[in-house]
């Protein structure tokens, strides 16, 4: 019987779509613009696939943190090992994370993002093998499965001796708020060991002939912009490439929006989009895989939603990427929160790697549906 720990971020991730790069310390504002939680569904699409699986015995928080997740899908016993109130806090995952550790469970299961991975690694430091179920808006880190189906195998073929070292990123929130990533080794945890299941740390290339793919990339990309078209432009050095040649100071870790050659809005949030994609006859959504990871969509760019895209629909979608990036990629990956679109992209995508040049790159499916 494997013991499970659960711990669920009920706050993870709100504040992706609404353009504010994190939830930490901001969940008020999130709640102000609009933001609607999403960890409770991330979490059931996990634990529907575990409810009948009969080698598993969960340990969990009250209420939002994880209980009530549990009845819903399914789960009828189950053990309570900590208990809040009111709005669960960093406090509370610690707290929770010290019990688990002491209850000598085999795997800690957690929904959220890099601050929620920190914050439980900071109480069980390479005791307690970790996975995350991706729910926040940073996951830089490398202990987290690609998308919630996978992380529900990678639970069902848990084994102690097949464990790999992971990589928990700290990421300086002032600066990335600020458009700025730096990030730093907090630890290095043990996670479930499955080749192309779990996701590695982010990578910043900084090497010259990265700038110079960057640079032959974005001229070519200007050539073939339209006139009277608005293109939603991701995050990543690559799309800021592409705005500089316009003379447009781009928003690094945003997503911002340029139409004849000329900055509309910047660091926009998804009602932002919803309302760009009404009102213009056309538009085209330009995005980068996110570093070493290879997220298309799910990772970083939640404003570009699932709903954003398919109004625009996937012959608008303009992926680029320079050539060694790819190389690093062995597939790319999406986990846009809508299974049905993630499959419509089928098995490899057109990636625009130079100055008309392009190639395909294959597309990673899990066969992630929430039935």
């Amino acid at each position: 019987m494997k013991r499970i720990g659960l711990i669920v971020n009920p706050v993870a991730g709100m504040g992706g779509a609404v353009g504010l790069k994190g939830t930490d310390g901001n969940v008020e504002e999130a709640l102000r613009r609009g933001a609607v939680p999403h960890a409770m569904e991330r979490t059931r699409i996990t634990l529907s696939r575990l409810a009948r699986e009969q080698e598993l015995h969960f340990v969990t928080c009250s209420g939002s943190m994880g209980a009530d997740i549990l009845q819903e899908t399914g789960f009828k016993e189950f053990e309570i090992l900590y208990s809040f109130s009111g709005q669960s806090s960093v406090l509370d995952t610690k707290a929770a994370a010290r019990r688990f550790k002491e209850a000598g469970v085999d795997l800690i299961l957690f929904c959220g993002g890099d601050g929620t991975a920190r914050d439980i690694f900071e109480i069980t430091g390479r005791d307690v093998p970790l996975l995350g179920i991706p729910g926040g808006v940073k996951m830089y880190s490398a202990v987290f499965a690609v998308d919630p189906v996978i992380a529900a195998e990678l639970v069902v073929a848990f084994d102690q001796r097949n464990l790999r070292d992971s990589e928990i990123l700290d990421v300086d929130e002032s600066a990335y708020r600020a458009g700025i990533l730096k990030t730093r080794i907090f630890g290095i945890a043990r996670t479930p060991a499955s080749a192309g299941k779990v996701q590695v740390a982010k990578q910043v290339y900084e090497e010259p002939d990265e700038e110079r793919a960057k640079q032959e990339i974005a001229r070519f990309i200007q050539e073939v912009m339209l006139p009277g078209t608005a293109y939603i432009m991701g995050a990543g050095t690559t799309t800021e490439a592409i705005a500089h040649r316009f003379g447009v100071q781009k928003t690094l870790l945003g997503v911002d929006i340029i139409k004849d050659g000329t900055l509309v809005a910047s660091d926009v949030d998804e009602k932002t989009l919803l309302d760009l994609v009404e009102r213009e006859n056309e538009v085209r959504i330009i995005i980068s895989p996110i570093g070493a990871q290879g997220f298309l969509l799910g990772r970083g760019n939640q404003q570009i939603s699932a709903r954003i895209v398919r109004m625009v629909g996937l012959k608008n979608l303009i992926i680029v990427a320079t050539p060694h990036k790819l190389a690093e990629i062995p597939a790319l990956y999406i986990d846009s929160g809508d299974s049905d679109l993630d499959a419509e992209f089928g098995d490899s995508i057109q990636v625009i790697s130079g100055y008309r040049i392009a190639q395909r790159k294959k597309i990673h499916q899990s066969q992630n549906t929430t039935g």
